[in-house]
């Protein structure tokens, strides 16, 4: 039983039908009249009549959650644990096959149906999004650049970012998926090729998504002049579009690359490994967490370089270039001893390793917190080499814990020495990781550009005068938390979105809540 068979989450529940949710986020929370959960976990959904926060059970506990978190089943009739197992034994013959029939019960769908439903599902809300981004740029884009007396160009910019490339490109993505479309027996459809063709392509919304804050501040601003929220209401209406905010439907792109992996997991869940698109759909899912995971590393790296220029800002006696002049990511920093020719004098140095160089500095003897700026090295230039303890042949002295770094060309030599062995192996880590992801950077075309830089060290000029670091999220947080139930849960949950690419590090406030919004809820 899948969705598309007209009949919404309200009727099947009034019906008596048991209807389930997959949780996406983490729901953590203390008012024990919600229900919390864990992503992954399986919610019986009991009353679905507000929109925004549902009535859930799981096994004993009953609470309400918010229904942003959570995704409909599209094949509802699945049993949460066991079907999988039987469904994999009833292949091996029809014995077993009539054996699933029993366990499942009449009239209930086989894998291929339920891949079938997928499918369809897949189709429905791509074409679905597409109407959704021609509306976008029909309804809004175009009819603001007629508008020269409200809005600049550089306004237009920042408030729809790249959405016109993005609905050229799914427009050609969504021809790929027809073709490949198998309308009479959906189950045999072969997708995943689709999603493989264009997994580079997919990188645009890179763009989108690190702008969208911005679009968010700079939407909050015009709104609070009334002509402004005329006009983006008059836009909505002349295009016939739902009863949602231009910042909720600029949204929904943002959440549109994170639902990719969501459904090419499940698609591979009910795809036989004899299946032709088998291959190619395993191929594709890894391809869009990638995708996702190249997305969120590029969104923190922007993130980071306010906190960049805002270090740079507090070092003394600065010197040269500015760091975001070739770096944007700071790999690992800490204290050790240098040994540099041809003074061989040992000097305590404070160390930060960004991608492309390695800036040092010196502690102020009375404020420890005061770093003096001493130099740099270009980590391009420079080869890593693992000392081993007891003579050094360049220094002529006997170490322990050392790494040395040798300049490509010329005889610059330095000799790096921690206290204990475990840091010095921490700081060869360190070394290949910035060697890795600066290759990664070349080859993905990773890049910040002057506008970036400029803003992030007028960002640390500010603050520096203010005397204190400067919020730079905030008004976007504020912005994605602010809606609130009316009679159900008072308090918007604050969870950490459940990313399926799986980023290595912390992901940032920009990815907390972000199905608030959403404008297509099933």
């Amino acid at each position: 039983m899948g969705f598309q068979h007209g009949r919404s989450r309200t009727q099947l529940i009034s019906d008596g039908s048991v209807v389930y949710a997959e949780a996406l986020w983490d729901h953590v929370t203390m008012d024990d009249q919600e229900l919390g959960f864990k992503a992954g976990d399986v919610i019986e959904v009991v009353d679905a009549t507000n929109k925004e926060w549902w009535w859930g059970r799981i096994t004993d506990s009953e609470g309400w959650f918010p229904a942003s978190f959570v995704r409909l089943r599209v094949n509802q009739d699945e049993p949460m644990d066991d079907y999988p197992t039987h469904l994999e034994d009833a292949q091996a013959g029809e014995e077993n096959r009539e054996g699933l029939g029993l366990f499942l019960g009449p009239g209930l769908p086989c894998k291929e149906q339920m891949r079938t439903n997928v499918i369809n599902e897949i189709m429905s809300t791509e074409r679905d999004y597409i109407k959704h981004l021609k509306d976008i740029c029909e309804g809004y884009v175009k009819q603001c650049r007629k508008r020269t007396d409200m809005f600049t160009e550089e306004q237009l910019c920042t408030i729809f970012g790249n959405i016109e490339e993005i609905y050229r490109f799914q427009r050609k993505f969504l021809k790929g998926l027809e073709k490949n479309f198998n309308k009479e027996q959906p189950h045999l459809s072969e997708i995943g090729c689709c999603f493989l063709e264009h997994q580079t392509d997919f990188q645009i919304y890179s763009e989108y998504c690190n702008n969208h804050p911005n679009a968010c501040i700079q939407i909050s601003k015009l709104v609070k002049v009334n002509k402004y929220v005329f006009f983006f209401e008059a836009c909505r209406l002349l295009q016939k579009m739902i009863d949602i905010s231009l910042d909720g439907f600029l949204l929904t792109p943002v959440q549109k690359i994170c639902k990719y992996p969501l459904q090419l997991a499940e698609l591979l869940k009910y795809t036989n490994p004899q299946h032709r698109d088998y291959t190619d759909v395993e191929a594709a899912l890894n391809a869009m967490k990638n995708v996702a995971r190249l997305i969120n590393e590029r969104k923190r790296r922007l993130e980071n370089i306010d906190k960049i220029a805002q270090w740079q800002s507090s070092i003394e006696d600065w010197e040269g270039e500015d760091v975001l002049s070739r770096s944007s990511d700071l790999i690992f920093s800490g204290e050790l001893s240098k040994l540099s020719h041809p003074h061989a004098r040992s000097q305590q140095r404070m160390f930060f390793l960004f991608d492309h160089q390695m800036v040092y500095c010196k502690k102020d003897l009375l404020r420890r917190d005061m770093l003096y700026y001493k130099s740099r090295m270009d980590m391009d230039c420079m080869i890593v080499i693992d000392v081993e303890d007891g003579k050094e042949k360049d220094f002529n002295i006997s170490v322990k814990n050392a790494i040395k770094l040798r300049a490509l060309a010329g005889d610059e030599i330095h000799l790096l020495c921690s206290k204990k062995p475990e840091q010095k192996q921490r700081w060869l880590r360190a070394f290949a990781d910035e060697r890795i992801q600066v290759q990664h950077d070349s080859e993905t075309g990773f890049s910040l550009t002057d506008v970036q830089k400029k803003q992030a060290l007028l960002n640390a000029r500010k603050s520096h005068l203010a005397g204190k670091p400067k919020a730079v999220t905030r008004t976007y947080y504020d912005f994605l938390m602010r809606q609130k139930h009316p009679s159900l849960p008072s308090a918007v949950p604050r969870q950490q979105v459940f990313m399926l690419a799986e980023p290595k590090r912390k992901t940032s406030t920009f990815w907390h809540n972000i199905g608030r919004l959403t404008p297509f809820k099933k």
